[in-house]
């Protein structure tokens, strides 16, 4: 027995018109058509599906089986037909984020926040990128976003700059390295650096000071919490180097010193990394203009 979603949609319709006539029009056909389309179905079924010379038109036993099955079946066609038209027109999707930037929560939640309240369709994850290889995961479409500061050349991925940020240095401001105008790799010999525990190349201390330096800090310690790295070195247990916008909060307490890295200081851009296919949707159009208006504003407070 092959039945199709036409002949359901058939059996509602006349089920809830009570008679030929009226399901037609309501399935836009002739009666001749959907005669014959019922003559289909009761052939195919081996049995009749209507009791006839009855008013209103009656389903038979195994009519009224039918009928279960369209209730059932058609509403969830039909939401799959609405989800599939919000998906191609932008109204809903899913966008799980990865984030190669440990600091970048402090950020992106008031950035999430504000997008949940006009895409609350849209399925909204969060993955630290710190725990997997993010930016092929992206190719292989298990994420849709990644957040990172080291753009690359991948075939299918767009690197969309959301904003520059200036990694600075962190000391107690007793420390006496806080009476200088800057530091410098040299600097960081005596100290003990409190980092976020992930591998030194995703640390802007080493990568852009350091390693290059070829300078190593008396000891490292890692620590996962952005609020404990500034309780420990306003307690003058070590230094840190920490992207500008954590410590919007914090220059006016008084407790810790924030100095430039070197004379000039340092820039990074941050980038968030989305498949070019899907760059343009109007969600995505969305979450990219929060992720470069948010940071700044948060800065600027």
């Amino acid at each position: 027995m092959h039945i199709e979603l036409r002949h359901l949609r058939t059996i509602r319709a006349i089920h809830e018109a009570g008679g030929l006539a009226r399901a037609a029009d309501m399935l836009n056909i002739t009666q001749s058509a959907l005669s014959h389309q019922v003559k289909g179905i009761e052939e195919q079924a081996g049995c009749e599906l209507f009791v006839r010379r009855t008013k209103p038109l009656r389903l038979s036993a195994a009519g009224q089986r039918l009928l279960r099955a369209a209730e059932r079946i058609l509403p969830e066609i039909e939401a799959l037909t609405q989800e599939f038209d919000a998906l191609r027109q932008g109204r809903t999707g899913r966008l799980h984020i990865a984030i190669e930037c440990h600091a970048c929560f402090e950020w992106l939640f008031p950035v999430l926040d504000a997008f949940r309240r006009d895409w609350g369709d849209v399925d909204v994850d969060i993955r630290p990128g710190l725990a997997f290889d993010a930016l092929p995961a992206l190719a292989r479409e298990e994420v849709d976003m990644v957040i990172s500061s080291d753009p690359e050349d991948l075939p299918g991925v767009t690197f969309v700059p959301l904003f520059d940020y200036h990694p600075v240095f962190v000391c107690a401001a007793k420390h006496p390295l806080a009476r200088k105008p800057h530091v410098v790799a040299e600097d960081f010999r005596p100290e003990t650096l409190i980092t976020y525990p992930v591998e030194r190349a995703r640390l802007d201390a080493f990568s852009e000071l350091l390693t290059p330096a070829r300078v190593e800090p008396r000891a490292v310690r890692q620590v996962e919490l952005t609020a404990v790295i500034l309780m420990l070195v306003a307690s003058n247990r070590g230094v840190a180097v920490l992207p500008d916008w954590v410590l919007r909060e914090e220059r006016s307490r008084g407790e810790i010193a924030i100095r430039p890295l070197t004379e000039a200081g340092v820039t990074k851009r941050l980038y968030a990394a989305v498949r070019e296919d899907e760059a343009d949707k109007p969600f995505m159009q969305t979450v990219l203009r929060l992720a470069r208006e948010i940071p700044d504003a948060m800065r600027a407070a």
